[in-house]
């Protein structure tokens, strides 16, 4: 059992130049610059509620991933089996949080819309991930068994937060309490979090979240409604620019913190937190200002 859970030569021989290529997109679903397109496209075009809940899923399960590691503090594979190591740096491998937020996301997707295509659709995809994670070598199976096991526990914990009778409670209290229970946990990490390691880098998933939720609040008061979208070229032209939009956020932001000499960290906490405020209030206003959303 431990051969299987940990050994990793078997992988060599399944590597190719083409296998490799379609891998590492895979493995790209897993990575931060695909939630910054997949999340707002899918508010924009999609359904905002839906993408709302998405986002708070997606905090949760990579705050309680990224807590494990630490606590865990289980060694990846040997650095000659990875073709990933670039972008895994020193992080910890136990549990593999590319397993953990693909089940979980992919599979809440295939819950909300209830159709057999969407459940294998995820299927598809999340297995492709996590196959990915031991393919390129930067987690054994053992982590992305737990991986995916702690995705499914999280799926399981999120269907109760959100029951009706959960939100309904609630809705009856005042609205800045989403803000408060934000504002309270991003200190709490770190009181919390294992073994004097530094939460900085998950404390910008609190901040991405706390705009997201402050730019949905905003978005929800200029049109209640859920807007009505032009013909598909122009949903296309929509994707492309906001989601260049969302990158300019970003890179502005980033730069200008640090060319006034701000910290690294709270940099990005701004820059993360404008862009969540940018993908649901700021670019949502600008298509409705060019006509591209209109209320029924």
């Amino acid at each position: 059992m431990e051969d299987f859970l940990h050994n990793m030569d078997w992988v060599l021989p399944l590597r190719s130049e083409t296998a490799t290529h379609i891998f590492n997109a895979f493995t790209f679903l897993g990575y931060t610059p695909f939630f910054l397109i997949f999340l707002p496209i899918g508010y924009w075009l999609w359904n905002r509620n839906l993408f709302t809940r998405l986002a708070v899923l997606i905090a949760i399960t990579a705050i309680l991933n990224g807590w494990l590691k630490d606590f865990w503090q289980d060694a990846r594979p040997d650095p000659a089996f990875q073709l990933d190591a670039d972008r895994v740096g020193e992080s910890y491998g136990l549990p593999s949080g590319h397993a953990q937020v693909a089940v979980a996301m992919w599979f809440w997707l295939a819950y909300e819309l209830r159709r057999a295509w969407a459940w294998a659709a995820a299927f598809f995809i999340a297995s492709g991930v996590c196959f990915s994670r031991l393919y390129l070598g930067v987690h054994d199976v053992e982590d992305v068994l737990a991986g995916i096991a702690l995705g499914l526990v999280s799926l399981a914990i999120f269907a109760v937060l959100v029951h009706e009778h959960v939100v309904s409670r609630w809705r009856r209290l005042p609205a800045w309490m989403d803000f408060a229970v934000i504002a309270v946990a991003i200190p709490l990490l770190w009181v919390i979090w294992p073994n004097n390691e530094d939460p900085s880098g998950i404390a910008a998933v609190l901040f991405l979240l706390l705009g997201w939720l402050g730019g949905a609040a905003l978005d929800r008061r200029a049109a209640p409604e859920k807007p009505v979208l032009p013909a598909w070229w122009l949903q296309v032209i929509m994707a492309v620019v906001g989601t260049a939009g969302v990158f300019a956020v970003q890179i502005g932001l980033t730069r200008g913190g640090q060319a006034l000499g701000l910290p690294g960290a709270i940099a990005t906490y701004i820059a993360v937190a404008a862009i969540g405020v940018y993908a649901t209030w700021a670019a949502p206003a600008l298509f409705r200002k060019l006509g591209l959303m209109k209320q029924p």
